[in-house]
């Protein structure tokens, strides 16, 4: 795993999404809107949609609703939010960049 998933601009302790097991994956939430990234310690099964609350919550609680957000892993969006880390080809030290599903207009 790579520094930057792990060191840079780190908050503070990671947080955890499911239950712990031996094969947790460190992974970094990065929300847009929010201008800020999180570590997780996620359970390869959790669904993609567990990490994406979790990220919400955390880093833009003030957020309208989170179906108006999107999860993208290497620049694709995952289309089924629903499918677990592991499926949506998530892997220990991946990045899952959360934004807007519109694109709005600077201000």
């Amino acid at each position: 795993m790579t520094a930057f998933v792990s060191d840079l601009r780190a908050r503070k302790e990671p947080l955890v999404v499911g239950e712990k097991t031996d094969s947790m994956f460190r992974i970094r939430a990065q929300v847009l809107e929010a201008w800020d990234a999180i570590r997780i310690d996620a359970n390869p099964s959790q669904p993609v949609s567990a990490v994406k609350l979790r990220a919400l919550e955390e880093l833009y609680p003030e957020a309208p609703s989170a179906d108006e957000f999107v999860v993208k892993l290497h620049g694709f969006e995952v289309l089924d939010e629903n499918v677990s880390l592991a499926d949506a080809g998530v892997k220990n030290g991946s990045i899952l960049l959360i934004a807007d599903r519109r694109r709005r207009p600077v201000s």
